[in-house]
């Protein structure tokens, strides 16, 4: 982790930090937000699941850990007595956050954020507050070192929820369910945003996985309500929020070994703004193209054709033979 500035910055934002059962990395992402200081901090945590012997005891124990807030500050608490799971515990979350504030910043219990994180979100919110065009800020960078114009930050049609900021006028079309939308549409509504048909099929397949509950997933839904809202997602050019939470009984991020896991932070000084507002498509699908390892998948579709090809034309050969 950066060392933080000698004078840590204070965030002017609400924060709502998302807990659960994992007392260490909360209490270093808790740290860091005591380094903020925002007033206004909300603190949501689901309830233990029955069936885990030491839930109860965990859940607990990182409960406590936002007793021990030392400054000035307004706390609201959300805890579950049950557990709601992580598709729907954080989204009920978000949604009580957004129900006493206009905007704000949302962090996990494993997404550390640099000091800096909370100034580009402070002003990040201001200066989009009003342009819809802009639907979410987030913190983490994974490009692995690529930096895309030489702005502070560039333009995405991708959201990423370790570490990020937003609005109430966002959150008002998230749908959990993804009620809201037909999947027979799905994929051709994707390829409006990326051409790629490989690409366009993988995120329909997604979104009837979601739909169908086989996904167990809040922030897919948030990802096809910026996609068919033709949204812009600020990301900065360097890493802001460190995800600590790989290991073998996180829910999603079980790899240790993942190229996205422990990410180094980076403290920014300056923030300097993009001249033009265009999405920086070659930036997504470099992630995409990782993630859902689109080049095998054409390679096979490829080596399928070809053997098409070749048995089509054994056959055509075999009647003109005869």
């Amino acid at each position: 982790m950066p060392q933080p500035d000698k004078v840590p910055y204070y965030t002017k934002s609400a924060v709502l930090f998302v807990i659960f059962n994992r007392p260490d990395p909360t209490r270093q992402v808790f740290e860091q937000i005591r380094a903020a200081k925002p007033q206004r901090l909300y603190v949501a945590a689901d309830g233990p699941r029955p069936g885990f012997a030491f839930d109860e005891t965990l859940c607990n124990e990182t409960r406590e850990i936002v007793n021990t807030i030392d400054w000035d500050c307004q706390v609201k608490t959300y805890f579950r007595e049950e557990n709601a799971g992580c598709k729907y515990g954080v989204s009920a979350a978000i949604n009580w956050f957004f129900s006493h504030q206009e905007e704000g910043i949302i962090l996990e219990d494993d997404c550390l954020p640099a000091n800096s994180f909370f100034r580009f979100c402070d002003i990040l919110l201001e200066k989009y507050r009003h342009d819809t065009r802009i639907r979410h800020i987030t913190g983490c960078n994974l490009q692995q070192g690529k930096k895309w114009g030489n702005a502070t930050y560039y333009f995405s049609n991708r959201t990423h929820v370790w570490g990020w900021a937003s609005w109430k006028r966002v959150w008002e079309d998230y749908d959990v369910s993804l009620n809201k939308y037909d999947g027979d549409k799905v994929k051709e509504m994707m390829e409006n945003i990326y051409t790629d048909p490989i690409v366009a099929e993988c995120w329909a397949n997604i979104f009837n996985e979601v739909k169908a509950g086989k996904i167990n997933s809040w922030a897919y839904p948030l990802d096809f309500a910026n996609f068919f809202n033709n949204g812009l997602v600020i990301i900065p050019n360097d890493n802001l929020i460190s995800n600590i939470g790989f290991c073998t009984n996180a829910t999603h991020t079980m790899d240790e070994n993942s190229v996205y896991a422990n990410i180094p932070l980076t403290e920014i000084g300056e923030i300097i703004h993009p001249e033009t507002m265009v999405p920086e498509k070659q930036a997504d699908l470099a992630i995409i193209n990782r993630d859902f390892n689109i080049d095998e998948i054409r390679r096979k579709q490829n080596k399928l054709s070809r053997r098409l090809k070749k048995w089509i034309k054994s056959i055509v050969s075999k009647k003109a033979a005869g």
